[in-house]
């Protein structure tokens, strides 16, 4: 294991050496989290995945779409309607059952 010495700046903050951060692939932006220890803070890559925000006229959406018999539309409509959104206007509406 190589040691190398990194910088605490004015502002507090760490500057990791050029070869570690090569070595590890980090780039400008790249998050981190700080585990404290017994012997002192490890930073490890933080992995971070993208999450959507669907709105309820979306859910409503995906709700109806998804529907293949008249049993999962009329419970999809009842899904829709707690959603607060009017399944007459939901812009798919009636695209996903068959016998409804």
């Amino acid at each position: 294991m190589r040691l190398e010495m990194a910088e605490i700046g004015r502002r507090r903050s760490v500057v990791i050496p050029a070869g570690l951060r090569r070595k590890y692939g980090s780039k400008k932006g790249a998050l981190v989290i700080a585990e404290a220890c017994e012997e002192g803070i490890i930073l490890r890559r933080a992995v971070t995945l993208p999450l959507e925000r669907y709105s309820p006229e979306r859910k409503a959406e995906f709700l109806l779409n998804n529907a293949v018999i008249s049993k999962d539309y009329a419970w999809a409509l009842k899904e829709v309607k707690k959603l607060g959104v009017d399944p007459k206007v939901s812009p798919m509406r009636n695209q996903g059952a068959d016998d409804h």
